[in-house]
């Protein structure tokens, strides 16, 4: 499993308690834990970028619910 997958496995796990302390607002998790909220993501990647190792931190919008991490795509195609 990639570092990445642990800490997006992490976020699904907490979200309702992160949902009651963050709702709206953008995450830095590294290391299994929430090292910074920020109102914009960029207010987030900036500080991930100083703060924690490439490739070891995830951003996410902490909101509740899937549709802030999966996405539905339609085709007309058919088999």
């Amino acid at each position: 499993m990639s570092e990445l997958e642990k800490l997006f496995n992490w976020y699904i796990e907490h979200q309702a308690e992160l949902v009651e302390k963050f709702d709206g607002r953008y995450i830095v998790i590294h290391d299994d834990a929430v090292v910074g909220n920020f109102e914009s993501e960029l207010e987030a990647y900036e500080f991930a970028k100083e703060n924690c190792e490439p490739g070891k931190f995830m951003i996410q919008l902490v909101s509740p619910g899937t549709s802030n991490y999966t996405q539905t795509f339609h085709s007309r195609v058919v088999i």
